[in-house]
């Protein structure tokens, strides 16, 4: 579904700020989807003088430029718990692209699949309207899948259309805000037992399982993660809040398949 057209674009300046100067805020697009309004929206952080893209479904904030920390840790963490070179990986949730840029600073990684449901959002990376989409567009080793994360994973076919059943060195999970705080009832399944064995079948012996929290570590999910996969361990991802003045913690959680 094309983007412009469908979409409404708007701007909506702080009243008395001057029509030649930037908007302290402005919605850049706003879309229905199969599952909500998604809405992308840049604005000026006052207090700290920065620039903040953010990105919302209905009423719910997704993601926000201002906190990026555990999105990049996500794609660290994972790819050092891997050895060797020419790694595919496949990222859930395209975002604001912060995973998936972290990804692709590694030179050992050969491919990433980034698969994302909503399709304002990947035109949003295409068509420059986020700052980071024209470098994953320009880097020959990432290409968008336009998809439900969790119906690709729960099928025997997999994260890849033109190679049936093809096994990831990594998947790197960041949609839902926690296991417990789902942004869809689709997903429910996945965070039980037998989705995270169907995810299983899709890495490589040794292969890795990542997966993005708001929260601190469960360690009921970590015990569940565990109970599938052949290690499982969490990891907090602490950062400064520098809106409300103190630490935050959010967590990875990170689970091998057998060797």
């Amino acid at each position: 579904m094309p983007l412009f057209g469908l979409c409404s674009t708007t701007a909506a300046p702080i009243h008395g700020y001057a029509q030649h100067m930037q908007p302290f805020f402005e919605e850049l697009d706003y879309c229905p989807t199969p599952i909500g309004a998604v809405s992308l929206r840049h604005r000026l952080e006052l207090t700290l003088k920065r620039e903040v893209y953010e990105i919302k479904l209905d009423d719910e904030f997704l993601m926000s430029s201002l906190f990026t920390a555990s999105e990049e840790a996500l794609a660290r963490l994972g790819l050092a718990a891997l050895e060797g070179d020419g790694l595919d990986v496949v990222v859930g949730g395209l975002g604001l692209g912060y995973t998936a840029r972290s990804v692709l600073e590694h030179r050992k990684v050969a491919s990433l699949a980034v698969v994302e449901m909503l399709v304002p959002v990947i035109e949003w990376h295409r068509t420059g309207l986020l700052p980071l989409g024209a470098e994953l567009v320009a880097d020959p080793r990432c290409r968008f899948v336009q998809g439900d994360f969790f119906e690709l994973a729960a099928s025997p076919q997999g994260f890849d259309a033109a190679s049936s059943g093809r096994r990831f060195d990594a998947i790197l999970l960041d949609i839902d805000h926690s296991p417990e705080a789902l942004l869809d009832a689709r997903s429910t399944s996945f965070y039980q037992p037998d989705g995270l064995r169907a995810l299983a079948t899709h890495l490589k012996p040794g292969g890795i399982f990542g997966l993005w929290s708001n929260d601190r570590p469960d360690s009921a999910f970590t015990e569940r993660l565990a109970g599938v996969f052949a290690e499982a361990w969490a990891e907090p991802v602490t950062f400064d809040n520098p809106l409300q003045g103190r630490p935050f913690t959010q967590s990875v959680y990170l689970a091998r398949r057998a060797r």
